[in-house]
């Protein structure tokens, strides 16, 4: 797994344990780096706070494009890596929209459900198509 892999990885952990113990995802870095011995990769920094600072527009593009599943409805794990992939589709130029889709895509393969690659592709593949006109 490339480096920037392992940075999404670790910042979808970071942002499901946020979310999961009702805490800032702040709260949860400051806490391995007190804690652990791990390190923070930038760009795991970077993801999460692009992701925090985006989090309004992120969540209304998903609940407008999501056919037929609310927020709530996904499972964490979906919704996070949503999050992720919309974050780094829409608002870092650094990644092509192509690796942006897959490497969400692959999260999904691992981490989620059988259905939830088919449902984040979906997803993201509708929001790169609409991505001039969501940025305008």
């Amino acid at each position: 797994m490339s480096a920037r892999g392992k940075a999404r990885n670790r910042a979808l952990d970071v942002l499901f344990e946020a979310e999961q113990r009702s805490v800032s995802a702040f709260e949860v870095l400051r806490a391995r780096r007190e804690k652990t011995d791990q390190i923070i990769n930038p760009y795991t920094l970077e993801i999460v706070e692009g992701v925090l600072s985006q989090q309004v527009a992120i969540d209304e593009f998903l609940e407008t494009y999501s056919q037929g599943w609310s927020l709530e409805r996904m499972p964490s794990v979906d919704r996070i890596i949503l999050r992720i992939g919309t974050w780094e589709l829409l608002y870092n130029d650094d990644v092509p929209d192509g690796v942006a889709v897959s490497e969400a895509v692959a999260l999904a393969k691992t981490l989620s459900t059988d259905e939830s690659p088919q449902f984040i592709n979906g997803l993201l593949g509708r929001l790169q198509q609409l991505k001039p006109s969501l940025l305008a």
